[in-house]
């Protein structure tokens, strides 16, 4: 039976959107494969990822506005994220109180983003997979904590490590007008 022409353009459509989200999440593909990590989430898991935080802790938030761990987190403020400052050498950043740790954040948490060394960040994943709302734990580009992540993932917690939130976030963004995030989401 031939389709009529709503059928057809409906079909169109819908080829066209899914041909858009494929090409938005190639990048985030492309990320994924140099970060090295074949156990880390997929692009589309990282869209919904994007799509269902609103707080997210940053543990390492840097006092210095050129350094990548203060630039990045203003970024995602600056997309109607709630951004916690964890750093202990700091009472406010810039104008949020900060935490010494991540169990010293009262308010629920939906991703922790770590900007630690690697020699120091597997303390940090394990800390954060201790909190009760089970968050999902990001570790920024260069940095690694292969046995820690391997242990949280086993608890069937969300796990990336050696990727940026940045470019990732910009890759779901192009295309999209900005969107992805919570005010992307509708109620």
């Amino acid at each position: 039976m031939p389709r009529s022409h709503w059928q057809h353009n409906v079909a169109g459509h819908e080829s066209r959107s899914y041909a858009r989200a494929v090409l938005r999440l190639e990048p985030i593909r492309k990320l994924l494969e140099l970060a090295g990590d074949p156990d880390n989430p997929t692009a589309e898991e990282l869209l919904e990822l994007f799509n269902r935080i609103q707080t997210i802790a940053v543990l390492g938030l840097s006092r210095d506005p050129n350094k990548a761990a203060r630039r990045v987190p203003s970024y995602l403020a600056s997309r109607n994220y709630d951004v916690i400052p964890i750093n202990p050498y700091a009472d406010r950043i810039p104008d949020k109180e900060t935490y010494n740790t991540i169990s010293d954040v009262p308010k629920s948490v939906d991703l922790v983003v770590i900007f630690r060394p690697s020699a120091e960040a597997g303390q940090f994943v394990i800390e954060s997979a201790k909190r009760s709302e089970q968050p999902a734990i990001w570790l920024q580009e260069g940095i690694w904590a292969k046995s820690e992540i391997r242990e949280v993932r086993a608890q069937r917690m969300t796990a990336v490590q050696n990727v940026c939130t940045y470019l990732v976030h910009q890759a779901l963004n192009k295309g999209n007008g900005g969107q992805t995030g919570p005010s992307s989401i509708k109620s």
